[in-house]
């Protein structure tokens, strides 16, 4: 990579000088390559992709940035994005990670119920981003049902049907989006500024024993679609979850519309990973259908 490049771009953002004297390799998740750069009195975390993803790591700081306005719970503040020949990057304010707690756990909850009273007057973003590397799209709506079956269930699935995915599961997942409506007789969710990817790899604790949230899809949308998101991949600690209902309590209804909100990351994963996510996700429409009646 052309540290040159990243050097000259980050001391123009920064407004004093910056010189890698180490770049060392961390995890960065399925997706980036990820480094610590060590400048000396300044270290910083950077992400790396493809030259032509730079406008991902753009919607990623601006989610950032939507969620240090709330407040609420802290993430870490973009420095700078940029490219060079063949990459483009993203820096990040480094955060140095403490041990999890149950403490922890039980600040999310209440951070997260605070972050959702973060209210729009409508579903969506001002710009679109990016949920893993599959563009996300975010229309202002006025109704949580179009938004959620034509910016979130409606492309996933058609994305599905151009990567190969079984017909039956194309089929089903069309109907499940005529029946949509039948999930949500009697709940009327508000529109509430979310995290959008809230599972147990994108939250930690820092040196403090705070909770910090990184790697968002940001969007204004119904706050169960969060809740959901942390029970996809073995769920939170039981603090976070009697934290956030200490806050805010839950609709019995979710118990049900959790699976739908979950078949948006599973079809996501299929797309952007195939194997048996397809079935996954077919195994859970088939559920929601006969739910649906």
């Amino acid at each position: 990579m052309d540290w040159k490049g990243v050097e000259n771009d980050l001391s123009k953002a920064l407004g004093e000088a910056f010189r890698v004297a180490a770049a060392r390799p961390v995890g960065g998740g399925c997706i980036n390559d990820a480094f610590l750069l060590d400048g000396g009195s300044t270290r910083l975390f950077l992400k790396r992709n493809r030259r032509e993803l730079l406008p991902m790591f753009e919607a990623e700081a601006a989610g950032l940035e939507e969620i240090r306005r709330s407040k609420t719970l802290r993430s870490p503040q973009p420095v700078a994005t940029g490219t060079d020949a063949s990459s483009s990057w993203l820096a990040l304010e480094l955060i140095e990670f403490g041990p999890p707690s149950t403490a922890a756990a039980a600040r999310l909850g209440e951070g997260l119920a605070a972050m959702h009273q973060c209210m729009a007057p409508a579903f969506g973003w001002a710009r679109d981003n990016y949920i893993g590397s599959t563009e996300q799209v975010n229309t202002w709506t006025e109704a949580w049902v179009e938004f959620l079956a034509r910016r979130r269930l409606g492309p996933q699935l058609e994305l599905a049907s151009r990567k190969g995915a079984d017909t039956r599961l194309i089929t089903a997942g069309e109907r499940l989006i005529e029946e949509l409506p039948a999930f949500f007789k009697g709940y009327k969710p508000a529109p509430s500024l979310l995290h959008g990817d809230l599972w147990g790899g994108n939250w930690a604790a820092d040196q403090q024993g705070d909770p910090v949230i990184f790697d968002p899809a940001v969007y204004f949308g119904d706050r169960e679609a969060d809740l959901a998101m942390t029970e996809l991949f073995g769920g939170f600690d039981d603090r976070f979850y009697q934290s956030y209902r200490d806050c805010w309590d839950i609709d019995p209804g979710y118990t049900t519309r959790r699976v739908i909100y979950n078949l948006y990351h599973v079809l996501n994963h299929f797309n952007l990973f195939g194997g048996g996510y397809g079935s996954q996700a077919r195994e859970m429409v088939d559920r929601l259908n006969a739910e649906a009646g």
